[in-house]
């Protein structure tokens, strides 16, 4: 009887946590640059005493699915989207160097390029300042330029460079924050073969469709095993009213 309840159990405590998972990725459906997150259950047998009839169910692994998202144009010159695999580097406050697919940019009072979030965007050489009264044009390979409004004929100035990158996907892992960061902390060595494309952003990778179709399996999936948890509850009763007439 045990068994049923410990299986049973196990499977419901995980399917809610699945569950979450999954309004997680579609609360983020419309996040700029979001990678839907995914987790993988397994079952493990209990080994003691007797044979190993006792199972539970474990996380297996969470992770992030890192397939690119559609591209949208914006027209904006501050947006820029990764083409292809690569990421953009962010300098968080701690000092650490952190990654999103987030191209939604914009400049900060201090005339420091950031994210919408306020996250300072890193540069090859640091941050990158925009001067003022002047247009901001960024290329594929990340240069950016601007252009000078208050003088004629118009000059054209390097500002500086944004630092792509592309660790392996296995080394990454995200933060509460929703950025994601190397295993081990460590910056990442920028990559000259990553491209942007500027004026447009990658939308979030998540399926709408898969997704609330996965939300009414789970549904019925812990509705499974609550009905489980039932019936060794009736077995029990049941087992017990007979122990007590014999």
């Amino acid at each position: 009887m045990d068994r049923l309840i410990y299986t049973a159990m196990t499977g419901a405590k995980h399917t809610l946590e699945q569950q979450a998972t999954t309004s997680q990725n579609l609360a983020n459906a419309s996040t700029t640059g979001f990678r839907a997150q995914i987790d993988g259950f397994r079952s493990v047998p209990i080994v003691g005493d007797g044979l190993p009839t006792r199972s539970f169910v474990v996380d297996a692994t969470v992770g992030s699915n890192f397939a690119s998202g559609p591209m949208q144009q914006t027209g904006n010159s501050l947006d820029v989207a990764v083409q292809g695999t690569g990421w953009l580097a962010l300098q968080t406050d701690d000092g650490s160097e952190a990654y999103t697919r987030s191209g939604s940019l914009q400049v900060s009072v201090n005339g420091i390029l950031q994210t919408q979030t306020g996250v300072p965007v890193e540069g090859e050489g640091g941050p990158i300042s925009i001067p003022p009264d002047t247009t901001v044009t960024i290329g594929a390979d990340g240069t950016v330029s601007s252009i000078d409004n208050t003088t004629t004929p118009v000059n054209v100035t390097t500002l500086g460079k944004l630092k792509l990158v592309n660790p392996p996907t296995q080394n990454l892992v995200r933060g509460d924050d929703g950025l994601f960061r190397t295993k081990n902390g460590a910056p990442v060595d920028a990559d000259a073969t990553v491209v942007v494309a500027g004026g447009m952003l990658e939308g979030s990778n998540v399926n709408m469709v898969d997704s609330m179709v996965n939300m009414i399996n789970l549904s019925r999936q812990f509705d499974l095993h609550i009905t489980m948890l039932k019936t060794a509850e009736t077995m029990d009763n049941s087992a017990e009213q007979i122990m007590t007439l014999s």
